[in-house]
């Protein structure tokens, strides 16, 4: 299986061509290339696919495994696949996901993708579509106990489940050990990804991340757009920020026309490969 290793500030995923290669269990392929010292390693595998409705179909795997609807980042590394290796001529592309269709703003340096933006769609509040198993009409400022710890939590959805928590400082939070409780708490039922978010000023964002089934990693696209949504929501920041994240920063906006969220940032190609193992 031939496969390309790219990363979206750091967010890193072995990228198929599903219009070359067939992948007969991508669950199973995903955890054996994920891993760091007997595979490739990566956040996760993220298929290319044809598609009927788009000019292409992205289908994402995290690296336990799990099937995932969406990754902000993972969607420029596609958009620079695509182009940079001849699969479109457009700098505008549509990318069917399981959050749903994407457009893609491909911005092209010297004929290569040097940096994307992406329509992330509108935020989902509702706890019932996010999901999360809280009475209300949007779960802003919840004091959720675990442990002997009480956190107030933000949820939101881009797609896939995001709960924020507030923090002074990020490096100062025991990331795998609270992010590990929130994900897997039982008000998740498809579990969910955790961001600890210090608000700078109000635009100025900086951010470490819990992704459900892949762990820490050093930056969460969709995660990113929910904490920007949460942000404005209570009162701590503007509808345009930067996001500072462990492997890079994101320009974000949160469009008032549209109500869509925006994020763009770079796409780096790492190496491309062949998997020879079983």
């Amino acid at each position: 299986m031939k496969f390309t290793k790219m990363h979206g500030i750091g967010n890193d995923y072995v990228y198929v061509n599903c219009f070359e290669e067939q992948v007969e269990n991508p669950a199973e392929m995903a955890v054996k290339v994920s891993r760091y010292h007997y595979g490739v390693g990566s956040d996760g595998l993220i298929m290319i696919c044809p598609s009927e409705v788009a000019d292409f179909e992205m289908k994402m795997y995290n690296a336990d495994g799990s099937e995932s609807e969406m990754c902000g980042n993972g969607t420029r590394c596609v958009g620079k696949y695509v182009y940079d290796r001849g699969l479109t001529d457009k700098t505008t592309v549509s990318l069917m996901t399981g959050a749903g269709l994407k457009i893609l703003q491909l911005k092209v340096v010297n004929g290569k993708v040097a940096a994307v933006k992406v329509d992330m769609g509108a935020p989902e509040l509702r706890p019932e579509l996010i999901p999360v198993d809280l009475p209300g009409e949007a779960i802003m400022g919840h004091h959720l106990t675990v442990g002997s710890q009480t956190y107030e939590i933000h949820c939101v959805s881009m797609g896939n489940p995001h709960c924020i928590v507030f923090v002074k400082d990020p490096d100062q939070v025991d990331v795998e050990q609270v992010g590990k409780m929130l994900e897997n708490h039982p008000i998740f039922p498809n579990r969910a990804n955790i961001e600890f978010v210090q608000v700078v000023n109000r635009n100025h964002l900086r951010m470490r991340v819990w992704e459900r089934g892949s762990g820490e990693t050093l930056a969460c696209g969709t995660g990113a757009c929910a904490s920007l949504v949460a942000a404005v929501l209570t009162g701590k920041a503007d509808r345009q920020v930067t996001m500072d994240l462990l492997g890079g920063s994101l320009d974000l906006d949160w469009s008032f026309e549209d109500g869509h969220v925006y994020q763009e940032g770079p796409a780096t190609f790492v190496f491309d490969g062949e998997w020879l193992g079983e």
